[in-house]
């Protein structure tokens, strides 16, 4: 029988999984594309560029996602039923008092960020306040402080920078390529590899992004169950995430860039389409199948 920490653990290793897939894939691409060109400098300074410019953004991530969100900080006094959830959740949780910030807007949502937990942050919009009550803040709560406790930052940061490794790799593959640089076309097997690598420039960022959503989906279910196992009450969780996803308003201030830290998507209910082309490409998964889980535990 199923049960939270059943699917607690098989996030992890799923999470884990997918990450050690996506090592798999940089690499491979990573040598096939310096071996083509003739030189292993170019993969040593596309990591470098990946990683200063990921780790800058994961070093300042609270005061970046602060602003690009406009939310501001609150007290004791402003907010008394939020602040005494979060600093309750905390304690139970055996994690420091995070920062806790609102953010004026009326459609239903919350995130968690910060590098670990003494510079973490805690957010909810003004209209998430508004449309729950205590115990379904409670959950929406404990599930952001989930995301604190399982350092999903750091996972989150480290796909990120693969992502962009990647991203660069496959850059500078098809400017090189545009130059003529590179190994002896005329060959068959330089024929065939340079259409391998075309293809691979072209599809390697596109898959690299859809294991990065992938992983996003997975840390949100670990993130349920996490907050679950924190209040020992699914059903505040499960009811609140009903609300925000019958709710289905997009967010006034919007960004690819932290879609994946908000616990429902900030765009919106979406527009239709096939269901599995829209799970494939979402950072969060089918609120449905959350509340299915959560309920059904």
């Amino acid at each position: 029988m199923a049960t939270l920490y059943t699917h607690q653990g098989a996030n992890i290793r799923k999470t884990w999984l997918l990450m050690f897939g996506f090592l798999v894939v940089v690499i491979v691409i990573g040598w096939g594309f310096s071996w083509y060109i003739g030189d292993p400098t170019v993969l040593y300074i596309a990591v470098a560029l990946a990683v200063i410019m990921n780790v800058g953004a994961y070093w300042w991530s609270d005061k970046l996602v602060i602003k690009m969100t406009s939310a501001h900080p609150i007290t004791h006094e402003s907010h008394r039923e939020l602040w005494n959830v979060v600093e309750n959740l905390s304690i139970t949780a055996g994690l420091p008092m995070p920062k806790v910030y609102v953010v004026d807007d009326p459609a239903p949502n919350a995130f968690a960020t910060g590098r670990n937990p003494e510079h973490a942050v805690v957010a909810a919009t003004t209209g998430l306040l508004a449309m729950l009550n205590k115990t379904e803040l409670e959950g929406v709560i404990a599930h952001e402080l989930s995301h604190i406790g399982n350092r999903d930052m750091l996972v989150s940061t480290i796909v990120v920078v693969l992502v962009g490794f990647i991203a660069i790799l496959a850059d500078i593959f098809l400017r090189m390529m545009h130059f003529g640089n590179g190994r002896d076309h005329d060959s068959r097997a330089g024929v065939l590899f340079l259409v391998l690598g075309i293809v691979a420039a072209i599809l390697a960022p596109i898959a690299a992004q859809l294991i990065h959503l992938a992983i996003s989906r997975k840390l949100e279910f670990l993130a349920d169950a996490s907050g679950a196992l924190l209040t020992r009450y699914p059903e505040g969780l499960a009811s609140a995430l009903e609300k925000i996803a019958a709710h289905g308003m997009e967010m006034k201030k919007t960004s690819h860039a932290t879609a994946h830290l908000f616990i429902a998507n900030p765009f919106g209910a979406g527009n239709g389409g096939r269901q599995w082309v829209n799970k494939l490409f979402s950072s969060h998964p089918d609120p449905k199948e959350r509340i299915r889980i959560l309920r059904g535990l």
